[in-house]
């Protein structure tokens, strides 16, 4: 018999072994999409492939993780006084965040490709955002807004020769300091006032001619200003002509302040590393962009580029945890098999690989028209023009969904903070309200089919080119001639849906494998689904799917199974 003055002999342990979960998923290569790769050649910029396989393993490395971690649990700070009570109006961010612009910026993901000659330069920039955007969602803002703003400065020449050589630099300077003697610029906007939101025409900010033509006073209050730490905003006031369009510089060329009042940082919902504000100016220092009372005309072309970045975020989004599902469920156990393995989880997972597919090879194609567009092809503006807003309804409508339901491959552990898969969901709806909700948007197609006849002449005239390919396409087209002859307000989400799958299908059944576009034409087009993600048909091919949208294919053993195909590996 032991004394219990003799010490215990040591037990096995194994209330805090750990089986059955999934290693870390860093590193791994975020550019590893086959989707991504083929548009980004077929868009003109296979030349961009070898820095972008680059940034695709920068992405998903442990470092960059990490630092998309820290920037959102260590959110921007406002500073509104200094510590003798001089008003600074500064934002100040975790190293993270710098760390994480200095790559986006280098990387040539803000206004670089304005300067870049090359065909292609604007596909290889969105191709960059799809994959960069696997480190962190947030400071995407700032880079999309400099990228926009460049068009519409090139309203005012003189200005432009200033700020455009700084706006497309690839070197990130941070701080408060004169424009000009800085190595590069962010830009910003402020269009939105409380009482308006979207609708800036009712803007109440005025702007105060003074005697140097050109220079104006302003006097208002901004409601939403995303990324206050930038150099310069595009901002809209009330001109005695009219509502206009201003660029603002937080310091003006003698180093004095600009004034410009951050009351506050917004509390959101997402999107939390990002710093979205309410600035007041009172007696803030502007330059006139464009002609009087053109303000809305002037910034319309920053819209669109914005716009697109709202579609490249959310394919980025749907990819990003696309590949957080694959890598759990290649990983993890359930019911005596894996759940890569069980046949329900992988109709889950090729439904979200088709409507990954769809959303990637949309932005890409609208990205490769926003190229063409600016090289001067009347053809690709129109098309932009409407498929832009078409998109942007569509795809960032598909995010939460589509996030909610990678969240829920994980179980229990997608809900919980360290997973990463909160932050995600709480992003998703973001993309879909930014510049331009989904009603402002949708009445914007139908705005864009009744000002610019050309616009729907492209848009069909992209549909012709899969005319005979699929016959589910045809009659979805048709139908779509049909419905435009009655198109109208309370209906336009409807048509709009509509137009998004027509042209989604259109795409996939030209460039992606015959098993993912028959899926899709089955599904979106033809009805043979349901109304949740995982109710693909049986007769969906579901290995060639996720062998195509799962990085490292998707491996089952289980060929010969309804639904099983042809297994590869």
């Amino acid at each position: 018999m032991t004394s219990i003055l003799e010490p215990a002999r040591p037990q096995p342990s194994t209330t805090h072994d750990v089986t059955n979960q999934p290693p870390p998923l860093a590193p791994y290569d975020a550019s590893d999409d086959v989707a991504l790769l083929e548009g980004l050649r077929r868009e003109g910029a296979g030349w961009a492939e070898a820095d972008l396989r680059r940034l695709g393993e920068r992405a998903g490395g442990a470092q960059a993780q990490e630092w998309g971690d820290l920037a959102n649990r260590h959110e921007p700070e406002l500073r509104t006084h200094d510590r003798y009570g001089n008003r600074i109006d500064e934002v100040e961010f975790h190293p993270a965040w710098h760390e994480l612009m200095r790559v986006a910026v280098e990387e040539g993901l803000a206004g670089a490709p304005w300067a870049d000659e090359r065909p292609g330069a604007h596909v290889a920039r969105t191709a960059g955002g799809l994959v960069w955007g696997h480190s962190e969602a947030g400071h995407g803002c700032p880079t999309s807004m400099t990228y926009a703003a460049v068009p519409a400065l090139r309203r005012e020449p003189e200005l432009a020769k200033v700020y455009e050589p700084l706006l497309t630099s690839r070197e990130y300077d941070p701080g408060l300091r004169v424009p000009a003697q800085k190595r590069g610029l962010l830009a910003g906007m402020g269009m939105t006032e409380k009482q308006g939101g979207s609708d800036v025409r009712t803007n109440t900010t005025t702007a105060t001619p003074t005697a140097e033509p050109g220079l104006y006073t302003l006097r208002g209050h901004k409601w939403f200003t995303s990324a206050p730490m930038c150099d310069v905003f595009l901002v809209l006031a009330q001109a005695p002509g009219g509502l206009s369009c201003f660029l603002v510089p937080r310091i003006l060329p003698d180093g004095t302040r600009n004034p410009f009042r951050v009351q506050r940082l917004k509390d959101k919902l997402g999107n939390r590393s990002n710093a979205s504000s309410e600035p007041e100016f009172d007696g803030t220092v502007a330059w006139l962009v464009g002609p009087e009372g053109q303000g809305v005309k002037t910034i319309i072309e920053m819209v669109n580029c914005t716009r697109l970045d709202c579609v490249m975020a959310s394919a980025t989004l749907m990819r990003k945890t696309l590949v957080e599902a694959g890598h759990h469920v290649r990983h993890r156990s359930a019911f005596g098999a894996r759940l890569l393995d069980q046949p329900l989880m992988r109709n889950v997972l090729a439904d979200l690989a088709l409507e990954s597919e769809a959303a990637t090879t949309l932005t890409l194609r609208l990205a490769g028209a926003a190229d063409r567009a600016v090289r001067g092809d009347a053809g690709e503006r129109a098309f932009r023009r409407i498929a832009t807003a078409v998109g942007k309804y569509w795809v960032t409508k598909r995010g939460p969904a589509f996030t909610a339901e990678a969240l829920e491959c994980l179980g229990g552990n997608g809900y919980v903070e360290d997973s990463g898969m909160p932050r995600h969901y709480r992003e998703a709806p973001l993309l879909s309200i930014w510049e331009g909700s989904g009603n402002v948007n949708a009445l914007d197609v139908l705005r864009a089919l009744t000002r610019d006849p050309e616009t729907a002449e492209a848009l069909f005239a992209e549909f012709a080119r899969a005319r005979g390919a699929d016959a589910r396409l045809d009659a979805a087209v048709a139908r779509l001639r049909d419905d435009l002859r009655e198109a109208s307000p309370v209906g336009a989400r409807r048509l709009v849906e509509r137009m998004a799958l027509a042209l989604q299908a259109s795409l996939l059944v030209r460039h992606a494998p015959p098993a993912v576009a028959d899926a899709f034409c089955a599904t979106r087009l033809a009805g043979d689904w349901g109304h949740a993600f995982g109710t693909l048909p049986p007769a969906a091919d579901l290995n060639a799917i996720l062998d195509r949208g799962l990085p490292g294919g998707g491996v089952w053993p289980g060929a010969g199974v309804p639904g099983g195909g042809v297994t590869r590996g």
